[in-house]
């Protein structure tokens, strides 16, 4: 079976681990040091992220706390902003930058932002993909059928399309929020050195994901002979 495969070991399973582990090791170490940090202003991430809602002249747009660790989303369909329990309340550099950035969703929403909307359509693909298509892909390899592989591979692209579109997505709406930020008079610029680390460690989520998914589509294309000579 593919999970005792030492190729699937050394080509999926290390390297997601230490990317998409490195990733979330970044994202909690900057946020746990700049939650500590409060803003000279004083405003909480819902404040701040109503402001830039505001300045936006976005006002069917609510903003509303949520349960669980970095949780925070914009809903399109909703229009619910939901910022977690660390960041609705607190006054801190880190949930300022958090809420900005997903006031940032909120903006691209209500101005059309396309690669926004490419991804909500691409939601139904990438369910099909992360479940059906993975599950079609591994049996196609233990089975050694090459084109239930190609089946597979072509539902999970899917996934790694509605990740690529999300990068686009992600570093917009981080951009936005760093500019914003300042600009609405929320911080003042020195203080945008914690909001863009916190930021940036976000980022590197989203380029992890995509590298996992790829590394997973890489291997079973390998593994089926698609790609690549098969051992």
């Amino acid at each position: 079976m593919f999970f005792f495969d030492t190729n699937y070991l050394l080509m999926v399973l290390l390297p997601g681990m230490l990317i998409s582990g490195g990733a979330s090791l970044l994202v909690r170490s900057a946020f746990n040091k700049y939650s500590q940090v409060a803003s000279i202003k004083g405003y909480t991430g819902a404040q701040a992220a109503q402001i830039l809602l505001d300045q936006a002249g976005i006002h069917d747009v609510q903003v509303v706390p949520t349960r669980g660790f970095l949780s925070d989303h914009y809903n399109p369909s909703s229009k619910q902003l939901a910022l977690s329990e660390g960041v609705y309340s607190s006054r801190s550099v880190a949930a300022i930058g958090i809420a900005c950035h997903e006031a940032g969703h909120a903006i691209q929403h209500a101005k059309n932002y396309a690669p926004l909307h490419l991804r909500s359509a691409l939601v139904p693909m990438a369910g099909i993909g992360s479940g059906i298509g993975y599950t079609v892909m591994a049996v196609g390899a233990l089975i050694q059928q090459s084109p239930i592989v190609m089946i597979g591979a072509l539902l999970f692209a899917g996934v790694l399309l509605f990740q690529i579109v999300t990068l686009p997505v992600e570093f917009d709406a981080t951009a936005r929020a760093k500019r914003l930020v300042v600009e609405a008079g929320i911080v003042y610029p020195e203080e945008r050195i914690g909001i863009d680390r916190v930021l940036n460690a976000a980022a590197l989520t989203y380029v992890a994901a995509v590298i996992g998914t790829l590394l997973t589509l890489l291997y079973f294309l390998m593994r089926s002979g698609l790609l690549g000579r098969r051992d």
